[in-house]
């Protein structure tokens, strides 16, 4: 067993090398994204139950909790979380856009373009994902081609400070 020493010199099991126990912890927000770009939303989604313990649940934790949730396929879930999230902040563009990925995977492309819209207004045009979901949502409106559901594969690819978008998988 290795111990290492304390600053009056006595051995501690409690240290651990190169670990700085007064040391400030990664933001839990920030580890939340970074798992949720790797794929791993249920341990995203413990990492955001970690900042809403500190920082209440605000609408970019209502935000991450919902976009996690929609990772996982929890629908019903994730779309009570983003609707809470754009009814506190109606002017963050990210909930909306998220809310309008969410509404496209359930398939309701109208209400889905409706966010994207607001999304893009509120984002001056400047998010290029913002742009491609609300293409996205506005042709798959336009040309319903087929009428039997078809089984379409997507994936959420992060864009950037929580905000994502919808990509087709080949």
């Amino acid at each position: 067993m290795v111990a290492s020493c304390t600053e009056t010199g006595q051995s501690s099991d409690l240290d651990a090398p190169g670990l700085d126990p007064k040391a400030e912890g990664v933001d839990p927000v920030t580890v939340g994204n970074r798992l949720m770009s790797a794929g791993e939303y249920e341990l995203a989604m413990d990492a955001f139950t970690r900042a809403a313990l500190d920082q209440g649940m605000t609408p970019q934790i209502l935000t991450s909790l919902g976009t996690a949730n929609l990772g996982l396929m929890r629908l019903g879930q994730a779309e009570d979380l983003l609707r809470r999230a754009v009814k506190d902040d109606p002017d963050w563009p990210i909930a909306w856009n998220n809310l309008g990925v969410l509404l496209m995977e359930k398939g309701a492309y109208p209400e889905a373009s409706q966010m994207f819209r607001r999304a893009y207004a509120l984002d001056n045009g400047e998010s290029d994902a913002i742009r491609d979901n609300l293409r996205l949502a506005l042709a798959k409106m336009e040309n319903p081609v087929n009428t039997t559901p078809e089984k379409q594969e997507y994936t959420l690819e992060q864009q950037g400070d929580g905000q994502f978008k919808l990509r087709k998988l080949p």
